[in-house]
């Protein structure tokens, strides 16, 4: 199963604090814990929203807002995708994570579709275009 996994911003991530060197150090090691035990498939920190576009979609309209936003506990810092056996070991991954913030921090953990959640309305059409654009990433 593939997860991503969201670090929730603090108002520190918000401000551009960069982590400590220890704090690297350790979330380095960590990093490099998911690479060995064949989990970690990509992931990134995020500069601050101040740097930010948001596109809202109305029917067929399209507006950008520029950052920042305001509401700090809906914005994501940093995130990771995995590939884990189950819901519960993306759980007992993230409970090893070193608080990746200064202060008390929250990761969220969501699922990733699959194709098999489209079967129903997957045209082959769809299907081969789907596997191309796969074999390309």
């Amino acid at each position: 199963m593939r997860v991503v996994v969201f670090v929730k911003a603090t108002a520190d991530s918000e401000q551009g604090r960069l982590p400590t060197t220890e704090l690297l150090e350790a979330m380095t090691k960590y990093n490099e814990q998911l690479i060995n035990a064949g989990i970690m498939l990509g992931g990134d920190g995020l500069q601050p929203s101040k740097f930010a576009k948001r596109i809202h979609f109305s029917g067929s309209n399209r507006s950008v807002i520029d950052g920042p936003f305001p509401e700090t506990k809906e914005l994501v810092a940093g995130y990771w995708i995995w590939e884990v056996r189950d819901m519960d070991e993306a759980v007992g991954w993230v409970k090893r994570c070193p608080n990746p913030m200064f202060s008390d921090s929250d990761i969220d953990v969501r699922p990733v579709y699959g194709t098999e959640a489209f079967d129903e309305i997957m045209t082959p059409e769809i299907q081969e275009v789907y596997d191309r654009n796969a074999s390309r990433m």
